[in-house]
């Protein structure tokens, strides 16, 4: 009995510990399977596009520093990403290897541009339009520098092959990316008139991304598009935009955008993921992509897009990253060298006047030496009736002396441009020149300023075409399509609608004009010749500036000394009214600024009227800076009899103030009569200008006192603005000023004087001490 309890007991118990060692079993299956299953891995991707050159920070046409954004700058942000994510991804969307003096290492052993994107590891590169700038083997040789992928889908040879991969396939922890790349297909058009396309055969984008993702079905996890097209058609022509792409193709989780030089944080078509990553080396793109496993199949959970900037929200700039600068160094060196080789010296009178009004370029709006001589190296060359040429520069300037190659480039700054010929009429050239009199706003009675149309001033062509072989006249109130008055060619004769006419001009311009949209939308025009032509002066010699540089040194023997060509005018702006002057000095003191976009980014985007009824508001705010009541201007109506008032009262108190410095009353004219160049913020004042060594001495017509012990402490700016001098007197060189908010650093303060000393940005200057208060 006791041996058959004891089996039993044996077989109850064996019975437990299989029952529990199968659920042990069970349990942790089922939780492996749910640990496979929650387990997520994020790919980041990292996009950049349209660097153009840009491989340090530096502009080689001004020959001197920009840290807007670069190669080297990108760099450090892509290791913290990396060190943040192992498993990322770079790639770029074209347009890497033309501008900023790039072109130069063409014939040279290695392109900086390889070099950079080699040590920064990029996994792949799609070409974009200006890789074919210089024709197919110049990009064949810079191409094949590069260790990561290249790519463009839609480039066929004529046998049928493609002329690079459509795709690559890049894997980050088991996950596998399908990466395609295309390149616009308005190509086509860029480089027609050139041989840089012989050979090869330019495809549409949208049906050849449909085969890629065909012929990657199943092979990877994810599909990802890398485009140098933007998000909208180009020109209102199908199949060159992202837009149309995603809407064909909803296989692809995202696409990175180039091409039109727009920041695109984040945008959804048709489910598809896109953004853009602006325009040399400003930013990045980052594309995030959470993946989990269900059921053995990797599954995307989600996307998220946004843009990483290399100016940081405080103001500043990301660093540059010092090991490949290091390596950069003798590109660096040689693009500089270039620039400033001297081609010619300029004699008698400067080639850009100095801008009357800050915030309105002179050369936009009045007819300047400079855009007279490129008309004159156009029509040398061309043998064009009239040519049509843009200076996108607002702050083109070239003065009497040694002209280099970088002047040339800084004051044209279109690298490729060149002049085109065709054969057009004179009613064709009308539409056009009326076309480009839209870039200025209608005037109306009262307007004392010349003003830009605000989505002209916004768009991509955002300049006004000037004209050479005619003279004319812009009439501001007439209206659009009817300001172009007295149209003469330069002997004289009237351009008649039904002339025939040779005009040269940019093609790519002449692109824009005849696309979709355009002002001459549908016309067609034959090509007569090119300064690119190989049977001219070719790709390389036969761009504007290259031409320019003949020009100084073959047929002006290096001396130019500019005559102004009196071609044309503006008319229908009041210059001459008396209030304009104080408008102008209002302007010049900081009182008054030039209307603006609402982002600040595109200034004189409205005339200043001075007709106009003139606001309480205005009155106290432009009060409140020059330091005046308002009261007293009560019964002023207009805005140009308030300018007038308000100005004298300036004026005024200006002389009041330096009658008081006299007697020992300094610093009165300090707070809100001197406004900083440009808005800043109370965290990054504007960087004060080394003082001279006679600005850098304090004002020693006073008696010295005794400093009181406040080194060290920090003082805050009560005043809206606050002037920044080189010395301790209301009559010292105002070097900087700074906002209300801004913390300042104390050097001493002169308590008999009311002035204190301070550090800024590394420099000693003053401050007078009413406008400031200590902190403890």
């Amino acid at each position: 009995m006791r041996t058959q309890s004891l089996k039993r007991f044996a077989s109850w118990s064996l019975s437990i510990v299989l029952c529990t060692s199968l659920l042990l079993v069970s349990l942790t299956s089922n939780t492996a399977q749910a640990a496979e299953t929650e387990k997520e891995t994020i790919i980041t991707l990292l996009g950049t596009s349209d660097i153009h050159g840009r491989f340090m920070p530096w502009d080689y046409a001004l020959d001197g520093p920009n840290p807007a954004g670069s190669m080297t700058q990108l760099y450090t942000m892509v290791k913290k990403v990396r060190a943040e994510n192992p498993n990322t991804i770079l790639l770029d969307a074209g347009d890497m290897i033309q501008d900023n003096s790039a072109e130069l290492f063409n014939d040279q052993p290695q392109s900086p541009m390889m070099v950079a994107m080699n040590e920064m590891n990029y996994d792949a590169w799609v070409m974009g339009n200006h890789e074919f700038n210089f024709g197919l083997d110049v990009l064949e040789k810079i191409s094949s520098q590069f260790k990561g992928q290249a790519l463009v889908g839609n480039i066929f040879k004529e046998n049928g092959d493609r002329y690079m991969p459509a795709y690559t396939i890049i894997e980050r922890d088991g996950i596998k990316v399908g990466v395609i790349g295309m390149n616009t297909p308005m190509i086509t058009e860029f480089e027609k008139g050139t041989d840089h396309l012989d050979g090869v055969i330019v495809k549409d984008p949208v049906e050849e991304t449909r085969k890629a993702i065909a012929e990657l079905n199943g092979r990877v996890d994810v599909m990802v598009g890398l485009m140098h097209m933007g998000l909208d058609n180009e020109n209102g022509k199908p199949g060159t935009g992202v837009t149309d792409i995603a809407n064909a193709n909803p296989e692809l989780a995202a696409i990175f955008a180039g091409h039109m030089h727009q920041l695109i944080e984040s945008q959804t078509v048709n489910g598809v993921l896109i953004s853009e990553p602006n325009k040399y080396g400003t930013h990045l793109s980052r594309i995030d992509l959470t993946f989990a496993k269900e059921d053995g199949k990797v599954v995307l959970k989600s996307k998220e897009a946004k843009a990483l900037a290399v100016k940081k929200a405080d103001g500043t700039y990301e660093v540059s990253d010092p090991s490949l600068e290091k390596t950069l160094h003798p590109f660096h060196e040689f693009a500089r060298a270039d620039a400033n080789i001297e081609v010619a010296e300029l004699k008698g009178t400067n080639m850009v006047p100095a801008d009357e009004i800050q915030g309105i370029p002179a050369v936009q709006i009045q007819e300047t030496p400079l855009s007279d001589f490129f008309t004159e190296v156009m029509l040398h060359y061309s043998d064009a009736d009239v040519v049509a040429h843009q200076i996108d520069n607002d702050k083109a300037k070239l003065d009497v002396g040694p002209i280099k190659k970088k002047d040339i480039a800084f004051n044209y700054q279109y690298t490729f441009g060149e002049v085109t010929v065709y054969e057009v009429t004179g009613r064709d050239l009308k539409d056009y020149m009326e076309w480009a009199a839209g870039y200025f706003n209608s005037s109306r009675p009262g307007d004392i300023t010349i003003s830009f149309d605000p989505k002209r001033r916004a768009s991509k062509y955002s300049t006004n075409d000037f004209f050479g072989g005619v003279t004319y006249e812009i009439d501001l109130t007439k209206p659009y399509g009817s300001r172009i008055t007295n149209l003469q060619y330069s002997n004289g004769k009237v351009v008649q609608t039904n002339d025939t006419l040779k005009l040269g001009m940019n093609a790519y311009r002449m692109e824009a004009l005849i696309a979709k949209g355009g002002p001459l939308e549908g016309r067609k025009f034959e090509q007569l010749w090119s300064s690119k032509d190989a049977s001219a002066f070719g790709e390389i010699q036969g761009t504007i500036r290259n031409l320019s540089i003949a020009y100084l040194k073959d047929v002006m023997k290096g001396v130019y000394e500019p005559k102004i060509q009196h071609n044309w005018k503006i008319t229908g702006v009041d210059l001459t009214a008396p209030e304009r002057a104080d408008v102008v000095e209002l302007i010049k003191a900081g009182i008054l600024t030039v209307p603006a976009s609402e982002d600040g980014k595109y200034t004189n985007v409205a005339s200043i009227n001075i007709l106009d009824a003139v606001t309480a508001d205005e009155i106290e705010v432009l009060s409140s800076k020059v330091g005046v009541d308002p009261a007293q201007f009560k019964s002023v109506k207009s805005k140009g009899a308030f300018y007038q008032q308000l100005n004298k009262a300036r004026k005024a108190l200006s002389d009041k103030d330096s009658k008081g410095s006299k007697d020992g009353k300094d610093g009165k004219d300090d707070a809100a009569t001197t406004a900083p160049d440009k808005p800043i913020t109370p965290s990054t004042p504007k960087p004060a200008p080394t003082p001279t060594p006679e600005t850098a001495k304090p004002d020693t017509t006073k008696p010295s006192k005794p400093e009181d012990k406040t080194s060290g402490k920090q003082v805050k700016v009560t005043a809206t603005y606050l002037n920044v001098r080189a010395g301790a007197s209301s009559k010292a060189k105002v070097i900087t000023s700074v906002p209300q908010g801004t913390m300042l650093e104390v050097i001493s303060t002169d308590r008999a004087y009311g002035w204190v000393k301070i550090k800024l940005n590394g420099r000693t200057a003053f401050v007078y001490g009413k406008y400031v208060s200590m902190m403890k």
